[in-house]
């Protein structure tokens, strides 16, 4: 197991769910945390016990974001105008990484990372290899012509376990996607349920 696949299987674990509806999961094994003690952790938790976990949960879902980066892309969210908690979502999904995971080019968020960090997307026939990078509106992300062919490509296109989200428009003939426009909380396929609202209180209190 690579370490990548171990963490993101650890995210799941520690979390208790399955977050990113894989069927692979070892929740839908056993739903208790990792390590020896993980059968005991089911204790209720506190309101900060709460607000931490949902943080925790939206921070591992994009591939387990450092606290700094998703510090600051939350300081953001709170500087737009509007609900802070619905930036949040739209912000974390115009990364280019969630955009690539979402358009079905690779089967995982850790791989969407990678992807893109290894030169293999464009961005309006342009590359760009920033997994952070943050898309607009109307832009065309495009797997290079040279990577249409990866076995990891073609795996994730005949994934059954999701679908392509409407915000945007993908045609995995040409392996182009169009960002059409940002989401809202409600528009986003989470496999379980995501609480901004409660990250927001988090950073309000800590």
């Amino acid at each position: 197991m690579t370490k990548r696949t171990s963490a993101k299987y650890k995210i799941d674990r520690r979390m208790g769910e399955n977050i990113w509806g894989r069927a692979k999961s070892p929740v839908n094994r056993r739903e208790y945390g990792p390590g020896q003690h993980g059968q005991r952790r089911k204790n209720k938790l506190s309101d900060f016990g709460t607000q931490l976990r949902a943080k925790q949960k939206l921070k591992g879902y994009y591939g387990d974001l450092t606290e700094k980066q998703f510090r600051r892309i939350y300081a953001e969210a709170e500087r737009v105008k509007g609900d802070t908690g619905e930036n949040l979502i739209g912000l974390l999904e115009r990364r280019l990484d969630a955009v690539v995971y979402r358009a079905k080019f690779v089967p995982t968020i850790f791989a969407a990372r990678q992807f893109v960090n290894h030169g293999h997307i464009t961005v309006n026939g342009q590359r760009v290899n920033i997994a952070s990078y943050r898309v607009k509106e109307g832009d065309v992300i495009a797997i290079r012509d040279r990577s249409r062919q990866l076995a990891i490509v073609l795996e994730a296109v005949g994934l059954a376990e999701r679908d392509v989200p409407d915000y945007l428009e993908v045609d995995h003939n040409k392996m182009t996607a169009t960002f059409v426009r940002t989401p809202a909380l409600g528009d986003v396929p989470y496999a379980v349920v995501m609480e901004p609202n409660l990250v927001v209180e988090y950073y309000a209190k800590n």
